[in-house]
């Protein structure tokens, strides 16, 4: 039986019967009858119906059965449920739904899901596992594309791992996830991950399957460095990511990673200043740049795990550590074409970040150098490139294009184009 909160839903016939509104009729013709725009819409199959529903929040959808005898049942088999507020841009609480949503789940019918969306601005304690209940519903129900969105708070997922054959992309924002949550091998079609504005409670993360990895304004708070372990990761992003930094394992089939770290790093050398000179360069090394053998420390912790990317975007803030040690067990960049860094690499005297990871990038073919300008406009642009006739080559012959985007050019910028120079690098302006 339909509860009483369910019906009332139903009682918005004049909203449901004004859904299609709005919608110009196609111009008459006069060997034709009138037909309207819902005689039109409902003509169609139910199959792409279903499909159609899909795209409206959940309650507009359960709203429909009142437009037609033939539309009272057709919501039950959307392929994707969106339990999301009906004012666009602007979330729900959970309290707010969980009735209706708890009468839908029951009501509706066991086909398969392609999408499930979720998104809350506000939830209290009881509400977690309610929450939780309805993201394992989306899995049982094959769902192949699922969001979890929580506005503001840090929604708790269960400690369990994911079961699924069936899932491919999942995006989470606003949640906590634990140990076994982010263990993806029993998940062995995933192949997107996006995470952002999530806190991370877990030493690893780990799939075989997984092609495209995105953390965004992340935060770790464990001691232990997390592993991330993706052999077949095809991009990579992590972006504003706060506590120590991933150890990325090996990625062969790495095509782009973008890397973008600021000083909430853990890993920013304590003793940093303005001279540009890295503790971890002489003997008075502080607590964050000695080497601590049990979490790989020996070996590279970022670069290592990218190496074989083509694309790279390494954009750390001044004071992060991470790169400068990685730099002293520098790998070989072997596929590398396309490399993008801002001032981080041009410090130091000698400019040896910059030195080093060019000597180690034999294919590199174009070069972006982003100078105390963020972007995306820049006041001053040059571009240059390799001339191979002025001498022998102590950086890749391919390099056809070098790129410098600045503000102005002072002192600093000058140094890097003295640099570059030095390479056979030769400029002119934009």
């Amino acid at each position: 039986m339909v509860h009483a909160e369910f019906i009332q839903l139903l009682d918005c016939a004049g909203d449901a019967r004004h859904l299609f509104d709005g919608m110009s009729p196609r111009k008459k013709r006069n060997s034709a009858p009138p037909v309207s725009v819902t005689n039109r819409i409902g003509a169609l199959p139910d199959s792409i119906l279903h499909h159609v529903l899909s795209f409206l929040p959940a309650q507009a959808a359960v709203r429909t059965c009142v437009l037609a005898r033939r539309w009272r049942h057709l919501w039950r088999y959307t392929t994707g449920l969106r339990i999301v507020g009906l004012k666009e841009g602007k979330y729900s609480e959970v309290k707010d739904l969980r009735k209706f949503v708890e009468h839908l789940l029951i009501l509706r019918e066991r086909t398969d899901l392609d999408t499930v969306q979720i998104k809350f601005s506000k939830f209290c304690e009881e509400d977690q596992p309610r929450v939780n209940l309805w993201v394992r519903f989306a899995v049982m129900c094959k769902v192949r594309a699922l969001t979890l969105q929580i506005g503001n708070g840090h929604l708790y997922l269960d400690d369990l791992p994911l079961v699924s054959r069936h899932l491919r992309t999942l995006d989470l924002h606003g949640v906590t996830l634990q140990k076994t949550f982010l263990d993806f091998a029993s998940c062995p079609g995933l192949e997107d991950l996006r995470m952002s504005n999530c806190i991370i409670n877990a030493c690893r993360i780990s799939s075989c399957s997984l092609k495209h990895l995105s953390i965004w304004f992340c935060i770790y708070y464990l001691e232990c460095r997390i592993h991330i372990s993706t052999p077949c990761l095809v991009s990579l992003k992590i972006v504003h990511y706060s506590g120590r930094t991933p150890f990325l394992e090996n990625m062969a089939l790495l095509e782009s990673a973008h890397v973008y770290l600021h000083n909430c790093c853990e890993d920013a050398c304590l003793k940093y200043d303005d001279s540009g000179v890295l503790c971890g360069a002489n003997n008075n090394a502080c607590q964050n740049c000695v080497p601590i053998e049990d979490d790989c420390s020996r070996e590279c912790v970022l670069l290592g795990g990218i190496s074989s990317a083509k694309h790279l975007k390494l954009l750390p803030e001044n004071g992060t550590f991470i790169f400068a040690r990685d730099l002293k067990h520098c790998p070989t960049f072997t596929k590398l074409k396309t490399l993008l860094l801002n001032e981080y690499w041009c410090e130091g005297p000698d400019l040896d970040p910059l030195a080093c990871i060019l000597k180690n990038s034999p294919v590199l073919e174009k070069l972006t150098l982003q100078l105390f300008s963020k972007g995306p406009t820049h006041k001053v642009e040059m571009k240059g490139s390799y001339n191979s006739v002025e001498g022998p080559a102590a950086i890749s012959q391919h390099l056809n294009m070098v790129e410098v985007k600045c503000n102005a050019v002072d002192e600093k910028v000058l140094k890097v184009l003295k640099f570059l120079t030095a390479f056979n690098i030769r400029f002119g302006f934009m």
